[in-house]
């Protein structure tokens, strides 16, 4: 474990003994390669310049990719009519009686064929190639568009199936590349068994595997990689995770005053103000058992899988090394259950949101299960006894520390009343270990190699009391690694320490191909 940074004493009104944070701190870049900080631009994933002699086989979607493409349209039109003339459809007899329904019906009818035959020649016009170094896609009707999909920048592969998809046995694959939002390339859609195998080859490929030419038609050649489950959530738990979530908890703050109003004034029509709220809190608690259903997480070679979903199946592989950062946090209503909820930054998912669910490593479970999920990512935590440290980052606090967090100096207590002793920092040999919050307990990891840049923070009332934040920037995601109102000696020594540990860890990190990195290739 690394030796905590010391915090020196800070004589008052010396302001020499003090670091100048009055002026911005310069932040230095310290990008980890395959990662989203070596180029923020989306045309990274069209980086790879065009083979003189074009050898690559090319291959088209699914014939029945127009129909399932085309329908959203239809239902978009759909929408857009009730919309704009509610009113007049509400009287369905009137629309009998003079006629109209005929220009309804037949204006649906040509919205449906046009949406249809455009997306029957965007079909035609899309097609794809898979090489040793990249997945080539052409599409554009108009518009032509060529991109390549890196295999050394491949962040994360994702075999989606929409609803009406899953009744017709296909699916899109989708691949995250690190190059910011808009990165992505997705084939949709393919034969589930095909878009499966592909997978299975583009991960091959981008662990440095030496793949052989012998399928027919271009077709892949590698089989998947064995699995093992290490986890799942039950579907009980999923529900009454969300129903202790706060959503139900802001909606019986805004539910409960109304009924009291209604019981009080005796006007029952007051309860029509909540349909809006009734159907959007609906909707909100629908959407998060819809996407967390059949949560089942899995080890392989190729990574970490994840699987979910009701309606709509997501299947996602992220491979080794592509987790910049981890959060695992529990909320107030959790607490009697001792349930957690990890969540981690993976460049090119990007988002920040609860409904982010691509981020979602394990939408609730046991404290064990966090552990183990932690494990996952960084099976090494580097010290002696990582599952004591792990919990002194949950539960602990400054008042019970054992590990040599570095907390928030007394001095500094009237900043953060509530949750200033729960604040802390620990570094050890593979990892920047952040806790904080009170009400909502929360445990950031960041692997060294990991770190994308650092940042020092002083606000007014903190340059008062002689304190700073340090900032660790990460990938777009809904971890956010923040260390506030440290020592602002300690803070100033610690990103110095940081940004050496960060160059450290990536020059031996070794390549981004994990397989050559293994020595199996």
């Amino acid at each position: 474990m690394a030796t905590p940074v010391p915090a020196e004493p800070v004589p008052v009104g010396a302001a020499s003994a003090r670091p100048d944070l009055t002026k911005p701190v310069p932040t230095e870049p310290v990008p980890a390669p395959g990662d989203a900080a070596l180029d923020a631009d989306p045309a990274a994933a069209v980086a790879l310049p065009e083979p003189a002699a074009d050898s690559r086989v090319w291959r088209r979607m699914h014939p029945v990719t127009p129909a399932i493409k085309g329908w959203r349209v239809l239902v978009g039109a759909i929408a857009v009519l009730g919309y704009q003339f509610g009113d007049d459809l509400r009287n369905a007899a009137e629309l009998v009686g003079d006629g109209r329904w005929r220009f309804v019906v037949g204006g649906l009818v040509l919205v449906a064929a046009v949406g249809f035959v455009y997306a029957l020649l965007a079909w035609r016009m899309t097609r794809f190639a898979v090489t040793d170094q990249a997945v080539h896609l052409h599409t554009g009707v108009l518009f032509r568009q060529q991109r390549q999909a890196r295999l050394d920048r491949l962040q994360a592969v994702d075999v989606v199936q929409p609803l009406l998809a899953r009744i017709t046995g296909l699916a899109e694959l989708k691949l995250e590349v690190a190059g910011g939002s808009g990165s992505a390339v997705s084939l949709a859609f393919l034969k589930q068994d095909e878009a499966e195998a592909l997978r299975s080859e583009l991960l091959a490929r981008a662990a440095g595997l030496h793949v052989g030419a012998g399928a027919p038609q271009g077709g892949p050649v590698v089989e998947a990689a064995p699995e093992h489950q290490v986890f799942e959530v039950p579907m009980a738990r999923l529900v009454q995770s969300v129903l202790r979530s706060g959503v139900t908890l802001w909606a019986g703050v805004f539910v409960v005053p109304v009924i009291v109003g209604v019981v009080w004034t005796r006007e029952p029509g007051a309860v029509f103000i909540m349909v809006p709220a009734f159907f959007g809190i609906a909707g909100a608690i629908w959407s998060a058992i819809n996407q967390g259903a059949n949560f089942r997480a899995a080890i392989s070679p190729d990574g970490i899988r994840l699987r979910h979903g009701l309606t709509e199946a997501r299947a996602q592989t992220v491979p080794p090394g592509r987790v910049q950062a981890l959060a695992i946090t529990q909320g107030p209503l959790w607490r009697g259950k001792d349930w957690w909820r990890v969540q981690m930054n993976v460049a090119g998912y990007g988002g920040a949101g609860e409904q982010q669910t691509e981020n979602v490593l394990l939408p609730v479970g046991t404290r064990d299960d966090a552990v183990l999920a932690l494990w996952l990512v960084l099976p090494d935590l580097g010290v002696a006894d990582p599952r004591a440290v792990v919990e002194a980052g949950l539960s602990g606090s400054a008042a019970d520390d054992a590990f040599g967090f570095l907390t928030v100096p007394r001095r500094a207590r009237l900043l953060d009343l509530l949750a200033w002793n729960r604040r802390g920092v620990l570094v050890t040999d593979r990892a920047l270990l952040v806790r904080s919050g009170r009400f909502i307990r929360r445990l950031v990891v960041v692997p060294h190699e990991r770190t994308q840049s650092l940042q020092l923070d002083q606000g007014p009332l903190q340059r008062r009391f002689g304190v700073a934040s340090l900032v660790v920037h990460s990938t777009p995601g809904p971890v956010s690694p923040r260390v506030d109102h440290l020592d602002a000696a300690v803070a100033a020594a610690l990103l110095d320490e940081q940004a050496e540990r960060a160059r450290t860890a990536r020059a031996n990190a070794g390549p981004e191909q994990w397989m050559r990195r293994e020595g199996t290739a």
